[in-house]
Protein backbone atom coordinates (compact mmCIF):
# COMPACT_ATOMS: atom_id res chain seq x y z
CA UNK A 1 0.00 0.00 0.00
CA UNK A 2 1.12 3.37 -1.19
CA UNK A 3 1.58 6.61 1.55
CA UNK A 4 -1.34 7.83 1.07
CA UNK A 5 -3.18 4.49 1.14
CA UNK A 6 -1.83 4.09 4.33
CA UNK A 7 -2.57 7.50 6.21
CA UNK A 8 -6.47 7.60 4.53
CA UNK A 9 -6.48 4.17 6.09
CA UNK A 10 -5.39 5.85 9.41
CA UNK A 11 -7.25 8.76 9.28
CA UNK A 12 -10.18 6.67 9.64
CA UNK A 13 -9.88 6.44 13.70
CA UNK A 14 -12.78 7.66 15.93
CA UNK A 15 -13.83 11.23 16.53
CA UNK A 16 -15.29 12.54 19.62
CA UNK A 17 -18.85 12.45 20.66
CA UNK A 18 -21.47 14.43 18.61
CA UNK A 19 -22.40 17.64 20.26
CA UNK A 20 -25.96 18.02 21.88
CA UNK A 21 -28.58 17.07 19.27
CA UNK A 22 -26.30 16.15 16.29
CA UNK A 23 -26.42 12.76 14.53
CA UNK A 24 -24.17 11.23 12.27
CA UNK A 25 -25.28 11.45 8.63
CA UNK A 26 -26.63 7.82 7.77
CA UNK A 27 -24.85 8.33 4.23
CA UNK A 28 -21.39 8.28 6.42
CA UNK A 29 -19.12 11.43 7.45
CA UNK A 30 -18.40 14.23 4.89
CA UNK A 31 -14.44 13.60 3.65
CA UNK A 32 -12.38 16.92 4.04
CA UNK A 33 -9.19 17.94 3.30
CA UNK A 34 -8.09 21.43 4.82
CA UNK A 35 -5.91 23.71 3.07
CA UNK A 36 -4.39 26.12 5.32
CA UNK A 37 -1.34 28.80 6.39
CA UNK A 38 -1.14 27.02 9.85
CA UNK A 39 0.26 30.04 11.87
CA UNK A 40 1.20 28.83 15.06
CA UNK A 41 0.88 28.52 18.17
CA UNK A 42 -2.84 29.38 18.76
CA UNK A 43 -4.82 31.62 16.82
CA UNK A 44 -7.81 30.94 14.23
CA UNK A 45 -5.13 29.19 11.48
CA UNK A 46 -4.75 26.32 14.05
CA UNK A 47 -8.07 26.29 15.96
CA UNK A 48 -10.05 25.69 12.69
CA UNK A 49 -9.07 21.66 12.15
CA UNK A 50 -11.14 21.49 15.92
CA UNK A 51 -14.52 21.64 14.07
CA UNK A 52 -12.92 19.27 11.34
CA UNK A 53 -11.26 16.28 14.02
CA UNK A 54 -13.81 16.47 16.50
CA UNK A 55 -17.32 16.39 14.55
CA UNK A 56 -19.13 13.04 14.00
CA UNK A 57 -20.08 14.14 11.03
CA UNK A 58 -16.65 14.46 9.21
CA UNK A 59 -13.81 12.19 8.37
CA UNK A 60 -10.85 14.32 8.31
CA UNK A 61 -8.37 13.02 5.21
CA UNK A 62 -5.39 15.03 5.77
CA UNK A 63 -4.05 18.84 6.48
CA UNK A 64 -2.17 20.48 3.54
CA UNK A 65 -0.23 24.03 4.41
CA UNK A 66 0.52 26.98 2.61
CA UNK A 67 2.77 29.57 3.41
CA UNK A 68 0.84 32.94 3.98
CA UNK A 69 0.43 33.77 7.89
CA UNK A 70 3.32 32.73 8.45
CA UNK A 71 6.55 30.93 6.50
CA UNK A 72 5.12 27.06 5.27
CA UNK A 73 7.92 25.09 7.32
CA UNK A 74 6.98 26.52 10.55
CA UNK A 75 3.29 26.48 10.28
CA UNK A 76 3.66 22.95 9.41
CA UNK A 77 5.55 22.35 12.34
CA UNK A 78 3.31 24.31 14.58
CA UNK A 79 0.81 22.12 13.21
CA UNK A 80 2.21 18.84 13.59
CA UNK A 81 3.12 19.67 17.05
CA UNK A 82 -0.47 20.34 17.97
CA UNK A 83 -1.19 17.23 16.48
CA UNK A 84 0.64 15.64 19.05
CA UNK A 85 -0.86 17.53 21.68
CA UNK A 86 -4.35 16.78 21.45
CA UNK A 87 -3.75 13.11 20.50
CA UNK A 88 -4.45 13.14 16.05
CA UNK A 89 -1.41 12.39 14.93
CA UNK A 90 -2.81 9.84 13.07
CA UNK A 91 -4.45 12.83 10.85
CA UNK A 92 -1.45 13.21 7.70
CA UNK A 93 -0.26 16.70 6.79
CA UNK A 94 1.82 17.37 3.71
CA UNK A 95 3.69 20.64 3.17
CA UNK A 96 2.86 22.28 0.43
CA UNK A 97 3.69 25.68 -1.43
CA UNK A 98 6.30 28.55 0.18
CA UNK A 99 6.12 31.29 -2.40
CA UNK A 100 2.73 32.66 -4.21
CA UNK A 101 2.80 31.69 -7.90
CA UNK A 102 4.02 35.47 -8.85
CA UNK A 103 3.56 37.38 -6.23
CA UNK A 104 7.12 38.39 -4.30
CA UNK A 105 8.19 40.91 -1.62
CA UNK A 106 9.53 42.97 -4.14
CA UNK A 107 5.97 43.67 -5.73
CA UNK A 108 4.30 44.22 -2.30
CA UNK A 109 6.68 46.73 -1.66
CA UNK A 110 6.27 48.87 -4.64
CA UNK A 111 2.58 48.38 -4.41
CA UNK A 112 2.76 49.77 -0.73
CA UNK A 113 5.16 52.87 -2.03
CA UNK A 114 1.87 53.55 -4.99
CA UNK A 115 -1.08 53.28 -3.28
CA UNK A 116 -0.99 52.40 0.42
CA UNK A 117 0.04 50.11 3.16
CA UNK A 118 -1.82 46.66 3.46
CA UNK A 119 -1.85 46.34 7.44
CA UNK A 120 -1.47 42.11 7.19
CA UNK A 121 1.74 40.87 5.39
CA UNK A 122 1.61 37.52 6.94
CA UNK A 123 5.22 35.60 6.12
CA UNK A 124 6.18 39.14 4.74
CA UNK A 125 6.45 40.63 7.84
CA UNK A 126 2.93 40.79 10.07
CA UNK A 127 2.01 43.70 10.74
CA UNK A 128 5.95 44.84 10.55
CA UNK A 129 7.48 47.35 7.81
CA UNK A 130 8.15 45.50 4.39
CA UNK A 131 11.51 47.01 4.22
CA UNK A 132 13.00 44.46 6.73
CA UNK A 133 10.86 41.33 5.47
CA UNK A 134 13.25 38.20 4.54
CA UNK A 135 11.93 37.51 0.68
CA UNK A 136 12.76 33.79 0.95
CA UNK A 137 11.79 31.34 3.53
CA UNK A 138 14.28 31.40 6.89
CA UNK A 139 15.59 28.00 8.53
CA UNK A 140 12.90 26.57 10.74
CA UNK A 141 13.37 28.43 14.34
CA UNK A 142 12.59 26.38 17.56
CA UNK A 143 9.17 26.27 18.91
CA UNK A 144 7.96 27.27 22.29
CA UNK A 145 5.55 24.62 22.41
CA UNK A 146 8.16 21.99 21.17
CA UNK A 147 9.53 20.04 18.64
CA UNK A 148 7.34 17.74 16.33
CA UNK A 149 8.04 14.30 16.35
CA UNK A 150 5.40 13.63 14.05
CA UNK A 151 6.78 13.99 10.38
CA UNK A 152 5.09 15.70 7.57
CA UNK A 153 4.32 13.53 3.83
CA UNK A 154 6.63 12.78 1.40
CA UNK A 155 4.08 13.88 -1.10
CA UNK A 156 3.14 17.49 -1.86
CA UNK A 157 0.72 19.66 -0.98
CA UNK A 158 -0.64 19.53 -4.77
CA UNK A 159 -0.07 15.74 -5.16
CA UNK A 160 -1.77 14.46 -1.67
CA UNK A 161 -4.84 16.79 -2.87
CA UNK A 162 -4.82 15.31 -6.21
CA UNK A 163 -4.39 11.73 -5.41
CA UNK A 164 -7.25 11.82 -2.09
CA UNK A 165 -9.41 13.66 -4.75
CA UNK A 166 -9.08 10.63 -7.12
CA UNK A 167 -9.36 8.01 -4.65
CA UNK A 168 -13.00 9.59 -3.48
CA UNK A 169 -14.23 11.20 -6.71
CA UNK A 170 -16.94 13.26 -5.94
CA UNK A 171 -16.50 12.84 -2.35
CA UNK A 172 -14.20 15.15 -1.01
CA UNK A 173 -15.22 18.78 0.38
CA UNK A 174 -11.61 21.14 0.20
CA UNK A 175 -11.78 23.73 2.81
CA UNK A 176 -9.18 26.25 2.23
CA UNK A 177 -8.56 28.96 4.61
CA UNK A 178 -4.99 30.01 3.82
CA UNK A 179 -4.14 31.21 0.37
CA UNK A 180 -4.86 29.30 -2.35
CA UNK A 181 -1.58 28.96 -4.19
CA UNK A 182 -1.42 24.89 -3.50
CA UNK A 183 -5.41 24.50 -4.69
CA UNK A 184 -3.76 26.46 -8.02
CA UNK A 185 -1.01 24.16 -8.39
CA UNK A 186 -3.66 20.98 -8.38
CA UNK A 187 -5.47 22.45 -11.07
CA UNK A 188 -2.55 23.47 -13.19
CA UNK A 189 -1.34 19.89 -12.45
CA UNK A 190 -4.59 17.78 -13.28
CA UNK A 191 -7.38 19.88 -14.90
CA UNK A 192 -10.12 17.34 -13.70
CA UNK A 193 -8.65 17.92 -9.68
CA UNK A 194 -11.74 21.05 -9.01
CA UNK A 195 -14.83 19.25 -11.05
CA UNK A 196 -13.53 15.44 -9.48
CA UNK A 197 -14.13 17.20 -5.97
CA UNK A 198 -17.29 17.66 -4.20
CA UNK A 199 -16.83 21.45 -3.50
CA UNK A 200 -14.87 24.02 -2.37
CA UNK A 201 -15.26 26.18 0.93
CA UNK A 202 -12.97 28.93 1.44
CA UNK A 203 -12.61 31.57 3.77
CA UNK A 204 -11.41 34.58 1.70
CA UNK A 205 -13.06 37.01 -1.05
CA UNK A 206 -14.36 39.71 1.96
CA UNK A 207 -16.30 42.93 0.21
CA UNK A 208 -16.32 46.59 1.22
CA UNK A 209 -12.81 46.12 2.78
CA UNK A 210 -11.67 49.74 1.79
CA UNK A 211 -14.91 51.28 4.22
CA UNK A 212 -14.56 48.51 6.94
CA UNK A 213 -10.92 49.58 7.07
CA UNK A 214 -12.14 52.98 7.86
CA UNK A 215 -15.05 52.33 10.29
CA UNK A 216 -13.86 49.32 11.48
CA UNK A 217 -10.20 47.63 12.58
CA UNK A 218 -8.53 47.43 9.51
CA UNK A 219 -6.45 44.66 10.31
CA UNK A 220 -9.31 42.55 9.95
CA UNK A 221 -10.48 44.04 6.80
CA UNK A 222 -7.53 42.74 4.78
CA UNK A 223 -8.36 40.35 2.16
CA UNK A 224 -5.22 38.91 2.95
CA UNK A 225 -5.88 35.44 1.56
CA UNK A 226 -6.74 37.00 -1.79
CA UNK A 227 -4.14 39.49 -1.55
CA UNK A 228 -0.73 37.03 -0.97
CA UNK A 229 -1.16 35.37 -4.04
CA UNK A 230 -4.01 36.88 -6.77
CA UNK A 231 -3.16 34.84 -9.60
CA UNK A 232 -3.64 31.58 -7.50
CA UNK A 233 -6.73 32.88 -6.18
CA UNK A 234 -8.14 33.66 -10.06
CA UNK A 235 -6.98 30.24 -10.98
CA UNK A 236 -9.06 28.69 -8.43
CA UNK A 237 -12.17 30.67 -8.11
CA UNK A 238 -12.57 29.84 -12.36
CA UNK A 239 -11.91 25.90 -11.74
CA UNK A 240 -14.93 23.49 -12.66
CA UNK A 241 -15.78 23.15 -9.29
CA UNK A 242 -19.53 21.75 -8.66
CA UNK A 243 -20.29 24.35 -5.89
CA UNK A 244 -18.10 27.45 -4.13
CA UNK A 245 -18.92 28.45 -0.90
CA UNK A 246 -17.45 31.93 0.30
CA UNK A 247 -17.37 32.61 3.97
CA UNK A 248 -15.86 36.16 4.04
CA UNK A 249 -16.41 39.10 6.20
CA UNK A 250 -19.73 37.45 8.18
CA UNK A 251 -16.83 35.86 10.50
CA UNK A 252 -15.48 38.96 11.30
CA UNK A 253 -18.17 39.55 13.70
CA UNK A 254 -16.80 36.35 15.76
CA UNK A 255 -14.61 37.11 17.97
CA UNK A 256 -12.67 34.76 20.19
CA UNK A 257 -12.90 36.43 23.55
CA UNK A 258 -11.59 35.94 27.04
CA UNK A 259 -14.91 35.37 28.20
CA UNK A 260 -15.15 32.77 25.17
CA UNK A 261 -12.12 31.46 25.73
CA UNK A 262 -12.53 31.40 29.93
CA UNK A 263 -15.94 29.30 28.38
CA UNK A 264 -13.87 26.27 26.64
CA UNK A 265 -10.91 26.32 29.52
CA UNK A 266 -13.49 25.07 31.81
CA UNK A 267 -12.94 21.91 31.41
CA UNK A 268 -8.86 21.07 31.71
CA UNK A 269 -7.55 18.97 28.83
CA UNK A 270 -4.13 19.04 26.73
CA UNK A 271 -6.38 20.90 24.18
CA UNK A 272 -7.88 23.95 26.11
CA UNK A 273 -4.67 24.22 28.57
CA UNK A 274 -2.76 25.03 24.64
CA UNK A 275 -5.56 27.04 23.19
CA UNK A 276 -5.34 28.92 27.06
CA UNK A 277 -1.20 29.42 26.53
CA UNK A 278 -1.37 30.29 23.47
CA UNK A 279 -4.71 32.78 23.15
CA UNK A 280 -5.25 35.22 20.44
CA UNK A 281 -7.72 37.60 20.62
CA UNK A 282 -8.99 37.57 17.35
CA UNK A 283 -12.18 37.11 14.85
CA UNK A 284 -12.58 33.42 14.46
CA UNK A 285 -12.16 33.62 10.63
CA UNK A 286 -11.11 29.98 10.02
CA UNK A 287 -13.03 28.16 12.71
CA UNK A 288 -15.97 29.37 11.13
CA UNK A 289 -15.13 28.25 7.60
CA UNK A 290 -14.53 24.62 9.03
CA UNK A 291 -17.38 24.30 11.08
CA UNK A 292 -19.67 25.38 7.81
CA UNK A 293 -17.89 22.44 6.25
CA UNK A 294 -18.87 20.40 8.96
CA UNK A 295 -22.51 22.33 9.95
CA UNK A 296 -23.21 23.58 6.93
CA UNK A 297 -26.96 24.40 8.73
CA UNK A 298 -24.92 27.00 10.66
CA UNK A 299 -25.66 29.32 7.58
CA UNK A 300 -29.16 30.85 7.94
CA UNK A 301 -28.60 33.22 5.13
CA UNK A 302 -26.56 33.72 1.99
CA UNK A 303 -26.56 35.05 -1.38
CA UNK A 304 -25.34 33.72 -5.34
CA UNK A 305 -22.97 35.86 -7.20
CA UNK A 306 -20.34 35.78 -10.30
CA UNK A 307 -16.82 35.90 -8.56
CA UNK A 308 -13.17 36.91 -9.46
CA UNK A 309 -10.55 38.45 -9.02
CA UNK A 310 -8.40 41.48 -9.50
CA UNK A 311 -5.04 40.80 -11.43
CA UNK A 312 -4.23 44.36 -12.58
CA UNK A 313 -1.54 45.86 -10.75
CA UNK A 314 -3.41 48.80 -9.39
CA UNK A 315 -4.67 49.67 -5.74
CA UNK A 316 -7.35 46.49 -5.95
CA UNK A 317 -4.79 43.73 -6.91
CA UNK A 318 -6.06 40.74 -5.16
CA UNK A 319 -9.42 42.26 -4.45
CA UNK A 320 -12.55 39.78 -5.03
CA UNK A 321 -15.68 41.34 -7.16
CA UNK A 322 -18.78 40.24 -7.13
CA UNK A 323 -21.75 40.62 -10.14
CA UNK A 324 -25.47 39.46 -10.16
CA UNK A 325 -25.90 37.39 -13.39
CA UNK A 326 -26.93 39.94 -15.32
CA UNK A 327 -23.85 42.46 -15.37
CA UNK A 328 -21.15 39.19 -14.87
CA UNK A 329 -18.60 39.87 -17.40
CA UNK A 330 -18.57 37.42 -20.50
CA UNK A 331 -14.80 35.83 -20.17
CA UNK A 332 -14.87 32.12 -19.34
CA UNK A 333 -14.53 30.70 -15.94
CA UNK A 334 -16.32 33.33 -14.39
CA UNK A 335 -18.45 31.05 -11.93
CA UNK A 336 -21.23 31.09 -9.26
CA UNK A 337 -20.29 31.11 -5.63
CA UNK A 338 -22.80 30.61 -2.82
CA UNK A 339 -21.85 33.85 -0.13
CA UNK A 340 -22.54 33.32 3.36
CA UNK A 341 -24.07 36.32 4.86
CA UNK A 342 -25.54 35.09 8.07
CA UNK A 343 -24.53 32.44 10.87
CA UNK A 344 -26.12 30.60 13.71
CA UNK A 345 -23.82 32.37 16.17
CA UNK A 346 -25.08 31.47 19.46
CA UNK A 347 -25.09 27.37 17.71
CA UNK A 348 -21.61 27.96 16.39
CA UNK A 349 -19.86 28.75 19.47
CA UNK A 350 -22.18 25.84 21.60
CA UNK A 351 -20.54 23.27 19.29
CA UNK A 352 -17.15 24.64 19.18
CA UNK A 353 -16.91 25.25 22.59
CA UNK A 354 -17.73 21.57 23.49
CA UNK A 355 -15.78 20.31 20.36
CA UNK A 356 -12.52 22.28 21.99
CA UNK A 357 -13.71 20.86 25.12
CA UNK A 358 -12.75 16.90 23.70
CA UNK A 359 -10.12 15.00 25.24
CA UNK A 360 -8.61 11.38 23.34
CA UNK A 361 -5.82 9.27 24.33
CA UNK A 362 -2.83 10.74 22.41
CA UNK A 363 -2.19 7.87 18.99
CA UNK A 364 1.13 7.21 18.70
CA UNK A 365 3.36 9.48 16.55
CA UNK A 366 3.76 8.34 12.69
CA UNK A 367 7.71 7.87 12.02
Amino acid sequence: MGAFGLWAGLSTASHAAAPSGAAPSPTGPELVIEDNDFLGPGGSDQQSIIPLLFSPHVRVLGFTVVSGDGWENAESAHLRRFLEIIGRTDVPVADGAVYPLVNTVAALREHEHQFGTIPWKGAWGGLGAIDSTPDQQPPLPPLKEGMPHMRALTQSAAQFLIEQVHAHPHQVTIVAAGPLTNLALAIRLDPTFAETAKKLIFMGGMLDTSMMSVTGNADFASDFNMIFDPEAAHITLTAPWSSITVVGSVSNDLMMSRDYLSRITRKATPMTRYLAQYYEPLPMWDELTSAIAAEPSLVTSSVDAFMDIDLTHGPNYGHAYVWPEQLAPKKQGVRLVHIVRGVDATRFRDIFAQEAQSDITPAPARP
